[in-house]
Parts: C-alpha cells; structure tokens; sequence
C-alpha cells in the first residue's frame, strides 16, 4: 500500500521533494567552519543557524547549488545581533563566482554582486564572521533580474540593493549541524 493511501502520510504539500541537508565541518585548530549544502527556493530566504564549538573568530567557506530556476545576479547575507563580519586587510572577502563585494560599516550585511550564478551551478563565498556565541544564526538573500526589465532598469536595481539591502522575503529556518575535527 503507498502513502497516499494512507490518510495522513501523504507529505506531498508539506514538504519540498528537493530538499537537501546543508551541512558542516569545523577545524578549531585552523578556526575554520566549511558549509555545503542547496538552495531550492525562489520566494524564500534561508536562514542559517550553527551550533559551533566555542564563540569567537570563524573563517566561513561556504559553498551551496542553486537548484531554482532563476540566476541569481546578486547575494546578501546579514547576521544577527551577536555577530559581524570581519573586515581587515588580513580576511578574505570573496566569491568565485562574483567580482565585487560590499559590507555596511555595521559590518552586519555583506553582498557579493557583478556575476551569476545559473540554474544547476554552485557558488562559493569566503568570509570571517565574528560572534560572541555558539550559535549564530544568518540569511541570505538573492536577487535574479526581472525579466521584463531593460538591462539599464536591472543595471538600477542591483546598485539599489546592493547600497539598500535586498528587501527581506518569508524566511526558510535551517538549523545546520557541524562536525568538530582538529
């Protein structure tokens, strides 16, 4: 007998057929914290809570397909209350797969823009996040042009959100477990 026969089991409303775990692997000894997962929303931001090993200074390597079937042109993310961005000549602050990065002086938003990440690839981002506890919680945002608008109307949206911020949609929670090594 199968699930839709079953009153009650059939789960086919309630949850994404796509969905796939995002994860994580914390060095403490490098003071690194490597994240691998996807993202298949395009009404949605996603955010992300970790259960680190100790507060403090963590190198993110952060690298998650897009399973949508939207390209995205744009990517923000901003923490919470007990966390900043690090933003010193000694960090690294970047993305394969775009050129140019920018961080508010509350070094609580950071949005990587002029590139693209297309259905079916993966984009990679590199970053420090600084926290006072174990269990900082972030969301990313994207942005994928309109297609009804001119190259200039798109070119005008991305400078505003990239000095504005992307608008805030309802938000995926995903509670990203992390292996300790090192």
């Amino acid at each position: 007998m199968t699930s839709p026969e079953l009153p009650g089991l059939d789960v086919s409303t309630r949850v994404r057929a796509r969905d796939i775990q995002i994860a994580g692997v914390a060095d403490v000894r490098r003071r690194v914290l490597m994240i691998s997962g996807a993202i298949d929303t395009t009404d949605h931001d996603v955010s992300v809570c970790l259960n680190l090993p100790e507060p403090g200074r963590w190198q993110i390597i952060k690298s998650e397909t897009n399973l949508t079937d939207q390209t995205w042109v744009a990517m923000q993310v901003t923490t919470d209350e007990n966390s900043v961005f690090v933003n010193d000549e000694d960090t690294l602050v970047l993305s394969r797969q775009f050129a140019k990065s920018f961080m508010t002086p509350d070094q609580r938003r950071l949005t990587f823009y002029d590139g693209e990440v297309r259905p079916g690839e993966a984009v990679l981002k590199v970053y420090t996040l600084e926290t006072s506890g174990r269990r900082p919680s972030y969301a990313y945002s994207r942005y994928s042009p309109i297609a009804t608008d001119t190259p200039e109307q798109s070119a005008h949206t991305l400078e505003q959100l990239v000095s504005d911020g992307i608008p805030q949609r309802p938000v995926v929670e995903v509670i990203v477990p992390v292996t300790v090594i090192g």
